[in-house]
């Protein structure tokens, strides 16, 4: 009995971290104003400016990890092999950049302190003051 209410506590664990929500982050400097779709067409290679005209620096985690997946099905509405398919085409044919690569939340997080051009996405667990949570629509 003590063994299966084990499992049930570590299965309720992993299920609700599996479950965290991923968000949209930027530098708490970035004033720029975005939607949904723009934040979709940043990561799809389809634009290189916020709304303020600056430079934007999308950063991906890497394919595999929980978050990059559910950014890729929750806010790009594709699945990760789409996503890599549209960008390597649009950089095959010079129209656009891959974005840069974060091994992990706390990476896309010191990313964006250093440079207010980074737009990245972490577990909102992992949210801290150094970066501003982007409200999409």
């Amino acid at each position: 009995m003590k063994r299966i209410f084990g499992a049930a506590l570590l299965g309720t664990f992993f299920s609700f971290h599996a479950l965290a929500d991923v968000v949209v982050v930027v530098s708490p400097d970035n004033e720029a104003v975005l939607s949904s779709q723009s934040v979709k067409r940043i990561f799809l290679g389809q634009e290189n400016e916020f709304s303020t005209g600056e430079e934007s620096t999308p950063v991906n985690q890497p394919v595999g990890l929980q978050a990059r997946n559910e950014f890729d099905n929750k806010i790009l509405k594709l699945k990760t092999a789409r996503v890599t398919a549209t960008l390597s085409k649009l950089v095959f044919t010079g129209r656009a950049q891959m974005p840069l690569e974060a091994a992990s939340d706390a990476e896309v997080i010191e990313l964006i302190k250093k440079d207010k051009s980074v737009i990245g996405y972490i577990d909102s667990s992992s949210v801290t003051d150094d970066v501003k949570v982007v409200d999409l629509d």
